[in-house]
C-alpha cells in the first residue's frame, strides 16, 4: 500500500494528522458540494464540473467562501457536512 501525504495550505505551525476517508465507489445518488473559494474564475471551473457531475447522476449543491484568504466559516462547513456526501473545492486564477 502506498502512503500518500496531503499538504494543508493553511499557515499551520504544526501539521495535524487526519485519517483519509474512503472514496465512494460511485457518485450515483450522492450530493456533491462544490465549494468556490472566491478566487477569480473558480466559478467558471465549477460550472463545467457541475455539468459533468450531474450527467453522471450526482446531485450538486454550490457554496462560496466569503474570501479566499481565510478558512471557510464554521457555519458554512457545518452546512456542507449536513447536506452533502462529498466536497470538491475549486481554486483558479
Amino acid at each position: 500500500m502506498t502512503r500518500e501525504s496531503l499538504l494543508d495550505p493553511t499557515a499551520e505551525s504544526t501539521p495535524s494528522e487526519r485519517v483519509q476517508l474512503a472514496r465512494p465507489d460511485s457518485l450515483d445518488g450522492l450530493t456533491v458540494a462544490l465549494l468556490d473559494i472566491s478566487k477569480p474564475r473558480g466559478d467558471v471551473f465549477l460550472d463545467r464540473l457541475s455539468e459533468h457531475l450531474e450527467r453522471r447522476g450526482a446531485a450538486v449543491r454550490r457554496y462560496r467562501k466569503p474570501t479566499f484568504s481565510k478558512p471557510a466559516p464554521v457555519d458554512l462547513r457545518h452546512e456542507i457536512a449536513d447536506q452533502c456526501h462529498v466536497v470538491i473545492e475549486a481554486l483558479a486564477d
